[in-house]
C-alpha cells in the first residue's frame, strides 16, 4: 500500500503542508481538559439512556405485535 499523495487536490495539499512544523509538547497540551470522572459519568449516563431506550423500543414492539395479532381477522378454510 502506497503512502502518498493520489489525485491532484492530495498533491497540492502535501506541498502546502510539507514545511509546517508544530511545536505542541508544552507540559499543559498534555494534561486532559475532562477529568476521567467526569468522563466516566458522561458514558456511564449515555448507557444508561441508551438502554432504557433499547428497553422502551423493545416494549413498544411488543405492544405493537400484540395490537396486529388482535385486530387480525382469522377466517377459517375448507380443508382438502
Amino acid at each position: 500500500m502506497a503512502i502518498g499523495a493520489r489525485d491532484f487536490i492530495d498533491k497540492l495539499l502535501v506541498e502546502k503542508y510539507a514545511q509546517e512544523k508544530v511545536d505542541n509538547h508544552e507540559a499543559d497540551s498534555l494534561v486532559s481538559r475532562v477529568s476521567a470522572g467526569e468522563m466516566m459519568s458522561a458514558m456511564n449516563n449515555f448507557a444508561n439512556n441508551y438502554r432504557t431506550m433499547l428497553a422502551l423500543n423493545n416494549r413498544l414492539t411488543m405492544v405493537c405485535y400484540g395490537v396486529v395479532s388482535k385486530s387480525a381477522k382469522y377466517v377459517v378454510t375448507e380443508a382438502v
